[in-house]
């Protein structure tokens, strides 16, 4: 497994039990057993896709545990439906059980990142005895919303967040589609890089009027990324979501015996507030790196490694070696 190059990971296309076919990486250890052996799922935000997790998933299988990281819906591939209603966090967590059911993995250890983050948090209410735990990377647990709130409302009050009015708005799809190659790298760089797209109108003049020479490891992501309904239609399912979970009586808290861990960098312009989080998830810790961004998975690859390996072991949630008769 080269970080540097995608193919040199174990890669599979299986059709799951809800209709859509996945694409996604699958690393066994070499002493891999199926009761013994902890399986960590790890779930991408925007703009991103399972190559975001490629500095992970080694050294988290030469400690003995399976990582299987998807493609998610929409994104490189995996199924991209046209039907906004398809990439609701519903859905999506449905999808996340299939994946689980392919290879019989009862329960799992799931980790989020950005998007993948809220997704898992959601994952965690709709199948909540699915999991060993919970790791969430840059965005917090948010609980099912009382009321439906617009977009355009929330950023009144969360101004950090106004780049997502042009993201959720479907008439600039092709607009992002055709200036993708300024708007990943973008979205990847480091906090000290000196541009801040998150407030409202920031984005857009970027995307449409910046040229940039792309770094050689950012082509892949141009190949996955090149079809944007998808991966924008998370952004836009708002509604769908909040009636989804109103119909459901969705919780608003976790499970209270699942143990979270929240990683956070204290750079990251994008950060919400955390403290509601902690109403709801009796068994949380957080961990919060000075000085990285959005991108912990690559500005602080090697903490990011081995902490959630460390909190694991602390659980106890540990490869084991069955005695052989």
């Amino acid at each position: 497994m080269n970080p540097s190059n995608a193919a040199s990971f174990h890669h599979r296309y299986e059709l799951l039990s809800t209709g859509r076919r996945y694409h996604f990486v699958d690393e066994k250890p070499a002493n891999y057993d199926a009761i013994t052996t902890p399986t960590l799922l790890c779930i991408h935000g925007f703009p991103d896709c399972w190559y975001g997790w490629r500095f992970q998933i080694g050294p988290w299988v030469k400690r003995g545990y399976r990582v299987i990281v998807p493609d998610m819906l929409g994104y490189g591939g995996t199924d991209k439906p046209k039907e906004t209603k398809e990439y609701s966090p519903k859905r999506l967590s449905d999808d996340m059980a299939a994946l689980l059911d392919l290879d019989e993995i009862r329960k799992a250890v799931i980790i989020g990142h950005d998007w993948g983050s809220f997704i898992v948090g959601r994952f965690a209410l709709w199948h909540p005895d699915r999991l060993l735990a919970l790791i969430l990377l840059s965005v917090p647990f948010t609980a099912p919303a009382k009321q439906y709130t617009p977009l355009h409302r929330i950023v009144e009050h969360a101004p950090n967040l106004g780049y997502q009015l042009y993201l959720a708005d479907d008439k600039y799809t092709s607009e992002i589609e055709a200036g993708l190659h300024v708007m990943l790298p973008l979205m990847h760089r480091t906090p000290n890089a000196g541009v801040n797209f998150t407030m409202p109108g920031a984005l857009r003049p970027i995307v449409v009027g910046e040229k940039k020479t792309w770094q050689q490891e950012r082509e892949y992501y141009l190949e996955q990324l090149r079809q944007m309904h998808g991966p924008l239609s998370y952004y836009r399912t708002s509604k769908i979501r909040f009636d989804e979970e109103k119909a459901a009586s969705l919780p608003s808290s976790l499970r209270p015996d699942l143990p979270v861990l929240f990683i956070w960098g204290t750079a990251d312009p994008t950060s919400r507030a955390l403290m509601a989080q902690k109403g709801h998830i009796a068994k949380l810790e957080e961990v919060a790196i000075h000085g990285k961004g959005h991108w912990l998975m690559i500005e602080a690859k090697d903490l990011v490694t081995e902490k959630v390996t460390d909190w694991l072991t602390e659980l106890k949630i540990v490869p084991q070696v069955r005695a052989r008769m």
